[in-house]
């Protein structure tokens, strides 16, 4: 079955049934945190599951002259009714050891019982009961597909807990909670489909009617019922009438109904008690989570997710929706062909911004997915935008790709390039991006008019380098402005400037620091994405917490946008910015220990990972700077009482403007044995600040690596061994 299959089935179910899963679902969630209120109650027993029928029935028959029934519920409260000495009748919950009373059978609430009912039949009797199954059984197939579309998307289901790339919020967190939750779903929907089907009678048949059983082996016959069974097994005990042997107890178990001798305890008859009656109350057990409190939390919180399920498809089902294709042109008479290729959507606001500039500049062109890929008799350029989805893979709308190339041969000689978008946090990146460059490559009407160019994370400043190069070749000025091709940025907060350093002829690097909302959360090694002009041109800090607040490091520019535009701020100025999670740049805490690389505007991240370094791990900081500044004596200082802390072991600084001109790479060659006894014993490198230092301090690492015998430097990348945030 494709992939398009199960995703429209997926989204068909979700579509049919959302309004009243959410009703479902939020009265199931006020249903379970009853469940574990009810486990609060001091109704039940001490060693309760250790209690037999032989310890408690003469201590009760001894405290009340006359009983007429004993049943213990699904919390295990054994309630008791019968005749105390003084005549009064007793309804109420005892103690099984000692026979004493201990509350009042307690009544569902009001609320609770019209919550309830709403949950099983939305007020609408067996209509609605029958309505409600139907869900029930929707979710359950809702729940297959769902995991289907998982299995796809992870490639198999070895790497089904394997790493997601984040594209944004609700596509991220659909998956990675679709995973965790689905198990409990999954029993919810079948239960919730089976407790429908049994009150319909679907599965009425002989079964129901089974005889009583009367051949019983003689140890059945012989053996005290009283001494072998426990009170935890039995669901209601009728008492005889009188002591007349001919009398007997009436004893239902949770897989059958017995008649037991008073005296004797010998079993005299029993019933098996049909499968379907039982398969019933393990569904209903399953499904309210009325046995166990632990059972009934993680019910609550499955119901949570389905309700953050139903925002966050619909979410991602709008974002595609957004990303539809706008033709003002028919392919026939269109000169430029644009083909996308995307899982999610993500791939056409880039290929729509190129359409509409080509328009705009007179130009007929024609964007469509792979999937649709045709004869294009006036075409002169085929450009392709793709994206590669799972490990990979081709997206769901170009997976026929290659069968059309084969099929639709084109009469004229036309140019192709392809752009693939992808994360190199995958192993595969780009990988159906360069398929396809191969596949066109060997096509006999296609001319390469520019190699491959690849996109990472979506990076608008990545795209602009093809769009640079492809209006260079063709003439045709496209714009190169990376905040053309951005997201209008979403979900920015208000941060106010506590302090900033001054800067000076000698001191252009200055530090910042920021107080965030109360509510927001943050680690050292997470980005501050800002917007200078209030547009969507985004620039990006890494960022250190102290003291709970974020702090920066920056060098001021000449016409710098970001750095000019922070440095212009004063104390009690609000700004409105971004903060990204960057789990991937955060400190490790099993690391045995940890070595710091930065310039002067990579340490703040650093700097708040020092400081909150309670566990001591072992750290060494390495840090290159141009001369001694006030703000290095202040970075020493800083350095000087985090050791005393044991937060710091060593901190080491390069000055490049100095008399001994010495770098960072300088002291990492003349610290070598260090470094490598590090990466040998499976320590971590950590590298922050400006991409031409990232790329000198990994080629210095790799030559000392390959000097010393060990791996090359980018099997430690791999590894996690050697992390970097640089920019």
């Amino acid at each position: 079955m494709t992939l398009s299959f199960w995703r429209y089935a997926h989204l068909a179910l979700a579509l049919f049934s959302s309004l009243f899963l959410l009703l479902a679902s939020v009265t199931g969630i006020i249903l379970a945190v009853d469940a574990v209120q009810e486990k609060t109650l001091p109704y039940k027993a001490p060693d309760f599951d250790k209690i037999t029928l032989g310890e408690t029935l003469p201590i009760l028959k001894k405290a009340y002259p006359e009983i007429t029934e004993l049943s213990i519920d699904y919390n295990q409260f054994v309630t008791l009714k019968a005749i105390d000495a003084n005549g009064n009748d007793v309804n109420a919950y005892i103690n099984p050891k000692t026979g004493k009373t201990l509350g009042t059978p307690v009544k569902k609430t009001e609320f609770i019982k019209w919550v309830t009912g709403l949950h099983r039949s939305l007020f609408l009797h067996e209509t609605g009961r029958f309505f409600v199954g139907v869900i029930s059984f929707c979710l359950l197939l809702i729940s297959i597909s769902g995991f289907v579309l998982v299995l796809k998307r992870q490639r198999g289901i070895r790497n089904f807990f394997s790493k997601v790339i984040k594209e944004y919020f609700a596509q991220y967190y659909h998956v990675v909670l679709g995973r965790l939750a689905l198990i409990p779903i999954f029993i919810i929907a079948l239960t919730g489909t089976y407790l429908s089907l049994e009150r319909f009678n679907f599965f009425m048949g002989d079964e129901k009617a089974k005889p009583v059983n009367t051949e019983l082996s003689a140890k059945a016959k012989t053996t005290s019922v009283f001494k072998t069974t426990l009170l935890s097994d039995v669901k209601k005990i009728e008492f005889p009438f009188t002591d007349d042997p001919e009398e007997y107890y009436i004893i239902e178990l949770k897989d059958r109904e017995i008649e037991v001798n008073q005296v004797t305890g010998a079993v005299i008859s029993e019933k098996l008690s049909p499968m379907t009656i039982q398969f019933a109350d393990l569904s209903l057990d399953l499904h309210t989570g009325r046995i166990n409190g632990i059972w009934a939390i993680i019910l609550a919180i499955a119901s949570f997710n389905i309700l953050f399920f139903i925002y966050s498809g619909f979410a991602i089902t709008l974002k595609r929706r957004s990303s539809r294709i706008k033709n003002k042109f028919k392919a026939s008479e269109s000169t430029f062909i644009l083909l996308t290729g995307s899982e999610n959507g993500s791939t056409f606001r880039f290929a729509n911004a190129i359409q509409k500039q080509l328009i705009s500049q007179g130009h007929k062109a024609f964007i469509t997915e792979l999937n649709r890929f045709s004869v294009y008799p006036k075409a002169e350029h085929i450009i392709v935008f793709t994206s590669t989805h799972g490990l990979g893979d081709a997206p769901s709308n170009g997976n026929k790709f290659e069968t059309l190339v084969e099929k639709q041969n084109q009469k004229q000689k036309i140019n192709f390039s392809v752009v693939g978008f992808g994360s190199k946090s995958y192993p595969d990146f780009c990988g159906f991006a360069i398929e396809i460059d191969q596949l066109l490559e060997k096509q006999p009407w296609a001319e390469r008019y520019l190699d491959l160019q690849t996109v990472n994370d979506k990076s608008a400043s990545e795209f602009v380098e093809w769009v640079k190069l492809w209006s260079t070749k063709t003439g045709i000025s496209l714009a190169n402005t990376p905040s053309l091709y951005n997201h209008v940025p979403k979900g920015r907060q208000k941060l106010m400037v506590l302090d900033k350093t001054p800067i000076s002829e000698t001191e252009h690097t200055f530090i910042l620091t920021l107080r965030a909302n109360s509510r927001t959360k943050f680690i050292s090694g997470d980005l501050l994405a800002i917007y200078p002009a209030n547009d969507t041109r985004e620039r990006l800090y890494s960022i250190g917490n102290h003291s709970g607040n974020v702090q920066l490091v920056v060098k001021l520019h000449p016409n710098g946008f970001g750095s000019g535009y922070l440095n212009n701020l004063e104390p009690g100025d609000v700004i409105k910015a971004r903060i990204l999670k960057n789990p991937a740049f955060y400190l490790p805490k099993k690391a045995p220990k940890v070595a710091f690389i930065s310039n002067g505007t990579g340490i703040a991240p650093f700097l708040g990972m020092i400081e909150q370094n309670k566990a001591q791990q072992e750290i060494h900081l390495y840090s290159g700077f141009r001369m001694e500044t006030p703000t290095l004596l202040a970075y020493k200082k800083f350095a000087k009482v985090m050791k005393q802390k044991q937060h710091l072991d060593q901190f080491h600084v390069a000055l490049s403007r100095e008399a001994k001109q010495i770098y960072v790479m300088d002291l990492i060659k003349r610290d070598t044995s260090f470094f490598m006894d590090l990466l040998k014993k499976n320590g971590v490198i950590m590298i922050c600040g400006s991409l031409a230092m990232q790329k000198d301090v990994e080629n210095v690492l790799d030559i000392l690596c390959k000097e010393n015998g060990l791996k090359s430097i980018s099997d430690y990348k791999n590894n996690g061994q050697i992390l970097s945030d640089c920019y």
